[in-house]
């Protein structure tokens, strides 16, 4: 795995605070070249150290009003690579997390209401060949979203 620098990681505070700041600034910042700047980030890119850029969506704005965790327990652990596959045909399900503990799978998805909701468990998810059960914990509110903070002393 190749490292990062001071410099690297100068760049990643300031671009990681803001997505939309332009590397004109970030290289008036570093003291070095847009160029510079540029070729950095595209190396970090390439690398695996920023793996995406975008904008966050508000998804009440979309009428999904619901955000909601479920707990995955599969029959055996072997079925995971499948299971996964199915659940990345539902759109509606965001995130998933491989996990050690009481589940082996944790998922984030986004339902517009109750009946939605009612629906992707009972006729989409728990549908799912090698899905043993499920356990459902809604969020009622989201405080934090943020990356991990980048430290440029080590």
């Amino acid at each position: 795995m190749e490292k990062i620098d001071e410099l690297d990681k100068k760049i990643l505070k300031i671009i990681t605070q803001n997505a939309r700041i332009p590397f004109r600034d970030v290289a008036d910042q570093c003291g070095v070249s847009r160029a510079a700047v540029h070729q950095r980030v595209q190396r970090m890119y390439d690398i695996g150290v920023i793996t995406g850029s975008g904008f966050f969506v508000n998804p009440k704005m979309l009428g999904f009003n619901l955000s909601v965790y479920v707990g995955i327990t599969l029959e055996k652990g072997s079925l995971y690579n499948s299971v996964i596959s199915e659940l990345e045909k539902i759109p509606e399900v965001v995130e998933s997390q491989f996990t050690l503990g009481g589940f082996s799978v944790l998922i984030k998805l986004y339902a517009r209401d109750d009946a939605h909701l009612m629906h992707l468990l009972n006729s989409q998810i728990q549908e799912i060949p090698g899905v043993a059960k499920t356990e459902t914990l809604t969020s009622l509110e989201q405080r934090i979203r943020r990356g991990l903070p980048i430290s440029l002393e080590e």
